[in-house]
């Protein structure tokens, strides 16, 4: 059942149009940097952004830190939250439960293949970042353009760049499992989506609060640039651990709220 809702999933043509929208921007960002030589000053604009000029190799990273805030979420909580809902909307919910496989194994099913699609977005929008910081930018080994101002071979910098994208994986996963949660309530996939984009943008709110500064290290965005944290030298670990926790309960959670609404639901469509 996994294989068949893998190649459901990858062989949508809208699946690798979402990657390619996805991926747009940085395109558009790199051309622009390339066509007119300016970058932001150290400190604005996404992360690494201001140093692509002189080191190529760090656009792979800076590319994750444009779409992170937005598309990447948005891709993400749109795909996920169709898994369940987009069944039910299209009336083979019903077919699909007829099978012996039963609920459970759909529903993990489900969860792979949402999964599967982050994991191959975040890589996607990190080669493509790779691609164009080699053609359009000169590469070579990180001097003095790490966050701390230390240098980095380009041995180090790849570790921590593999490390980058598996941080902002686990971030994303805990997109897909509000998508995945709210798929399971509803019959409607826009609906799932704006349910979980409603809680993501909640939540980068209530970050900018004060009166919310209680609260705001359970927030589910409140860690999502800690891979940052990755390129300083020695690495700080405390806000990346924290972040990794946070989003493991975040998908513990939903993935059980999930489960136990599908397994209750009662499907009509």
């Amino acid at each position: 059942m996994i294989g068949v809702e893998l190649r459901k999933l990858f062989g949508r043509p809208r699946t690798w149009a979402t990657i390619a929208v996805l991926n747009s921007l940085p395109v558009l960002v790199a051309a622009l940097l390339a066509l007119t030589d300016l970058a932001p000053r150290p400190g604005e604009g996404p992360p690494f952004l201001s140093a692509v000029l002189t080191n190529g190799a760090l656009f792979p990273l800076a590319a994750l830190a444009i779409v992170l805030p937005l598309f990447l979420p948005i891709a993400v909580a749109v795909v996920s939250g169709d898994a369940v809902a987009g069944e039910a909307q299209a009336g083979t919910l019903r077919y699909l439960l007829a099978r012996p496989a039963g609920r459970t194994r759909l529903l993990v099913a489900k969860l792979v293949a949402v999964m599967a699609f982050v994991l191959v977005a975040v890589v996607a929008v990190a080669a493509v970042g790779h691609l164009l910081g080699s053609l359009l930018f000169e590469a070579q080994p990180v001097g003095g353009t790490s966050v701390s101002g230390t240098t980095l071979t380009a041995e180090q910098l790849s570790g921590r760049t593999l490390l980058a994208i598996g941080y902002v994986t686990v971030s994303m996963l805990g997109v897909a499992a509000f998508g995945l949660f709210f798929s399971t309530l509803t019959d409607s996939p826009l609906a799932a989506a704006l349910g979980a984009l409603a809680v993501l943008v909640g939540s980068s709110l209530l970050f900018t609060l004060d009166a919310a500064s209680p609260i705001a290290p359970y927030l589910p965005t409140r860690y999502w640039l800690a891979f940052v944290d990755l390129f300083r030298d020695p690495i700080p670990w405390r806000d990346v651990s924290r972040g990794l926790a946070l989003q493991g309960v975040y998908v513990g959670v939903l993935l059980a709220a999930a489960w136990a609404r599908f397994s209750t639901k009662d499907v009509t469509s």
